[in-house]
């Protein structure tokens, strides 16, 4: 059965409106969706090397994930493995401020970034 993720549009988890900011928040909400993002971003990888840059994930919640983001069309399958869309590309520049804030924030609270 295809993972039905999240769309613009459609009510979400926490939303009846179907706006798209709504659904994308629920996408990026689910557990491993970030680091999935994160991990694509800085190579393509298949299945087994995914799981293993995040920590051996459970197979079904990975390949649930997957079939989410590639649902989605931030994810698709290649001959060298998954690789992030250009929307997903987008996505992750557009997530850049984000990791700005959270460096600011944790010299705030006196925690050195972790790199």
């Amino acid at each position: 059965m295809a993972a039905r993720a999240p769309r613009p549009g459609v009510p979400v988890r926490g939303s009846e409106s179907g706006r798209p900011v709504m659904a994308a928040l629920d996408l990026l909400g689910r557990r491993w969706t970030m680091r999935i993002l994160w991990e694509l971003s800085q190579a393509p990888a298949g299945f087994r090397e995914l799981q293993r840059r995040c920590e051996r994930m459970s197979s079904s919640v990975l390949s649930t994930r997957l079939d989410e983001l590639t649902a989605a069309r931030l994810t698709a399958l290649h001959d060298d493995g998954y690789r992030l869309t250009a929307l997903g590309r987008d996505l992750v520049e557009a997530l850049a401020p984000l990791t700005a804030w959270s460096r600011r924030w944790a010299e705030e609270v006196g925690e050195a970034p972790a790199e």
